[in-house]
């Protein structure tokens, strides 16, 4: 397990990540990413998603495109102070402090679920998976973004001492496990030699 795939050393890196994270996310999720993975999620107008892992609201700022019932969940209050400074408390989003492995949600609740640069931190990322596979109505989709894991050795090691990175073998073991039969995987990049994202597109399957 990587440094950052303990709950309580992941809410002290996002105190002090949070006063910049904005301006160092586009350099490996930038708008370009985010609106490409949009489109591949489908959300219409009227649709209730649910943002898990909402951080400071990138995520969100692009689902309110799509539709304005949006509920965005994260652990750290200090990202979600930034979230609440793009949106208000509970103005245009409702907003939720929680753990992704045990959402605070009914079964069947939302019609998409999004999730982008949150899975690498949970410390047990089938858990997670299976909890959005428990809130998302079935046949409904399910989008979520995590590092793809790196070709060089030595950045395989330095990712696997901070946080999960993963390729498309293991996303297909995770999303199996979750309980998902239906997905594909789309590696995106900001730009040559930047860091790669898996972004897996999934459906819930139908009771």
């Amino acid at each position: 397990m990587g440094l950052l795939e303990d709950k309580g050393r992941a809410r002290l890196f996002y105190k002090y990540l949070s006063k910049v994270y904005d301006e160092i996310n586009p350099f490996v999720w930038n708008e370009a990413m985010r609106d490409e993975a949009l489109e591949w999620l489908g959300v219409e107008a009227g649709d209730r998603v649910l943002d898990v892992g909402c951080g400071t609201g990138f995520g969100t700022e692009g689902l309110r495109q799509y539709t304005d019932d949006v509920h965005g969940l994260d652990q750290s209050v200090h990202q979600m102070e930034r979230a609440f400074e793009r949106f208000g408390k509970h103005d245009e989003v409702n907003f939720y402090r929680g753990d992704a492995e045990r959402l605070p949600f009914a079964d069947d609740s939302f019609d998409a679920v999004w999730s982008s640069g949150s899975i690498e931190y949970w410390p047990n990322p089938v858990d997670g998976l299976a909890e959005i596979r428990r809130v998302a109505k079935p046949g409904s989709t399910v989008l979520v973004v995590g590092p793809d894991y790196p070709n060089s050795k030595l950045m395989q090691k330095v990712a696997d001492a901070i946080m999960l990175f993963y390729d498309e073998a293991e996303a297909d073991r995770m999303f199996e496990e979750a309980g998902f039969a239906s997905y594909e995987h789309h590696i995106q990049q900001a730009k040559p030699g930047s860091p790669k994202a898996i972004t897996t597109v999934a459906t819930v399957p139908e009771e």
